[in-house]
């Protein structure tokens, strides 16, 4: 069995026991380098606008408020966004009513496209979206025929892309509701609220 080396003479002798040393203390090497390879991957997550970049989604301008309010209100770390509907970059909105007009998938697709002026909004108020720590709650109403009743799978347009944008972040408490109207006729209009990193 190896042990310390001494040296008497010129000749080297081992006590017992260090054998065991050793042994630990390699697996100490060998844990660290593993701490620290799970934590440089841990450093390569894509950021959110990384995450959107992939996705092939370029921010619109956040659209403005059509009313007496604000886009969003910040209070401590929450903010609190406005609801948002299905506006186009161009202006243009997606109008009707689901189980009438619509369909589950264009219904999908409104909320899906609200989404991204909802992150439009916030990034105009935070800078950098790597700042939200966590999507709180969302709120999903859906303009909606009185015998419609999957709401949920419309607004999922929405929150499937900010779990996406965000990751387990993303994930949310959400309420998804019919209406009979909603302004303008557009199909959807949702609200969100996020906590924030301080600045």
């Amino acid at each position: 069995m190896l042990g310390h080396g001494i040296g008497i003479g010129g000749a080297t002798h081992y006590s017992p026991g260090t054998g065991r040393a050793l042994a630990v203390l390699l697996l100490a090497l060998s844990l660290t380098g593993g701490i620290s390879q799970v934590s440089a991957q841990e450093g390569t997550v894509a950021s959110p606008e990384e995450r959107l970049a992939k996705l092939g989604i370029v921010l619109p301008p956040a659209p403005q408020p059509v009313a007496n309010y604000v886009n969003g209100v910040q209070t401590g770390r929450l903010i609190f966004l406005a609801g948002k509907g299905p506006k186009r970059a161009d202006g243009s909105e997606i109008h009707g009513k689901l189980g009438a007009d619509l369909s589950i998938e264009e219904g999908y697709e409104a909320a899906r496209l609200t989404a991204i002026n909802q992150l439009a909004v916030l990034k105009t108020m935070l800078g950098d979206l790597n700042r939200v720590t966590r999507v709180v709650k969302v709120l999903g109403m859906v303009n909606s025929d009185p015998d419609f009743v999957e709401q949920p799978a419309v607004i999922n347009g929405f929150s499937d892309l900010i779990v996406e944008v965000f990751g387990d972040r993303g994930r949310h408490a959400r309420a998804a509701v019919g209406m009979a109207s909603l302004p303008r006729g557009q199909a959807v209009e949702i609200e969100m609220i996020v906590e924030v990193a301080p600045d």
